[in-house]
């Protein structure tokens, strides 16, 4: 590793390949940070990729696996002052390529839902929608196809009617009806886009259908199915998770046929971890993502953006309370992305500067485990997060 050294004015002087090999300007400022000892300089670089938008807290399914049936948080939409605002913001962010239009709430409820696609379209950026598919109508299609979203991911809990209806609560048949009007739609209309994917919440209750649901996604078309286990939030769910502390099989995969147009490509089945391990990773700041609350708030990944309990890995009780980094009605996403606060946070994920709350000797005693916190490291604490496990996985 080169050297550095500080000129009579201490000033820090970084060696010209420096900034070459990480693409940094020379006039770049930075955060000085220490942890143990050790200086660590910390670019401000407007460098997010990924914004997950919540269009709205309100849903028309009430899903036993949802963190609306605990949470503390109210039943809002985003005001469109507030996503223009935030529409503002983008012009900051030059590594932004794609947004998320998904959240604990149904987007495709919002009544301007297909105002903000086209706002974020006309900024030439990809465009992903996850939904229920409760309101995939024939017009719905059309509008998100012409729009030129480019992926949508429908949850499908089952694979059986009744599974799904005990699960969502809904009619799996109109579900599968709504998907078929969609692929309908997209061959008169001339086009391979949205891509079909599937989102598949695994229990001991419908554990059994995993094995068809490849076979239900070649059918649909859709070329990805994402399988994540369940977070409980009620001790009803604590009695369905699959994974613990031991390592366990993971389930089964595999690959089908997916026709677009004259080609035909595989399929691709992305399954979770079943077993808490040493291994502890965030896809949120790996993505250099930024979650943007109905009402504005900046979180930096869905575990911190809602107020809610749930119980962690080895049975422990927890309520988290929000995180939020600011709200982009009082300052500019590129200025939240590199405040000090949030560029400290992500060195922290990154490192996994936490302790490892469910191995620890005092985890029966610890009150600091109840309100998310831990006792070293940065709080709120990530300390139990099961999406840092990839045991559970979103879009």
């Amino acid at each position: 590793m080169p050297k550095v050294k500080s000129d009579n004015g201490n000033r820090l002087l970084l060696p010209e390949g420096f900034f070459n090999q990480r693409s940094i300007s020379p006039d770049t400022e930075y955060w000085l940070d220490e942890r143990e000892g050790d200086l660590i300089l910390h670019p401000r670089i407007p460098n997010a990729r990924k914004l997950y938008v919540e269009p709205t807290t309100g849903c028309d399914l009430h899903c036993r696996t949802c963190m609306r049936s605990v949470w503390e948080d109210p039943e809002a939409q985003m005001t469109m002052d507030t996503f223009q605002r935030l529409m503002e913001s983008l012009k900051d962010l030059p590594s932004l390529t794609r947004v998320v239009f998904t959240g604990f709430g149904e987007p495709l409820t919002h009544p301007h839902i297909l105002e903000m696609i086209r706002a974020v379209r006309q900024r030439d950026l990809a465009v992903t929608v996850g939904s229920n598919g409760l309101r995939l109508d024939g017009q719905m299609a059309r509008d998100l196809i012409r729009l030129g979203v480019d992926r949508l991911v429908i949850s499908v809990d089952g694979v059986k009617p009744e599974t799904y209806a005990g699960t969502r609560g809904g009619m799996l048949s109109q579900i599968l009806n709504n998907i078929r009007i969609l692929n309908e739609t997209k061959s008169q209309l001339g086009s391979l886009t949205p891509a079909l994917g599937i989102e598949f919440v695994a229990l001991r209750s419908n554990v059994d259908e995993l094995a068809q649901l490849t076979g239900l996604a070649s059918r649909l078309g859709a070329s990805r199915v994402l399988v994540s286990n369940v977070l409980p939030y009620t001790e009803e769910m604590r009695s369905e998770i699959l994974y613990g502390y031991e390592p366990r099989p993971p389930f089964s995969s595999g690959s089908w046929p997916v026709k677009a147009d004259a080609w035909v490509m595989w399929g691709i089945l992305e399954l979770p971890r079943m077993y808490w391990g040493a291994e502890r990773r965030c896809r949120f700041v790996q993505d250099r993502a930024i979650v943007v609350g109905w009402d504005g708030g900046i979180s930096p990944c869905y575990a911190l953006a809602h107020n809610y309990s749930y119980f962690a890995v080895d049975g422990r009780k927890k309520q988290v309370s929000r995180y939020v980094l600011w709200n982009v009605n009082e300052m500019s996403l590129a200025e939240i992305w590199m405040s000090e606060e949030y560029v400290r946070f992500r060195s922290e994920v990154r490192a996994f500067h936490f302790p490892s709350c469910p191995n620890c000797d005092l985890r029966e005693s610890c009150d600091l485990r109840e309100r998310n916190e831990g006792c070293w490291g940065w709080n709120p604490s990530c300390a139990d997060c099961l999406w840092a496990q990839d045991i559970v996985r979103c879009p």
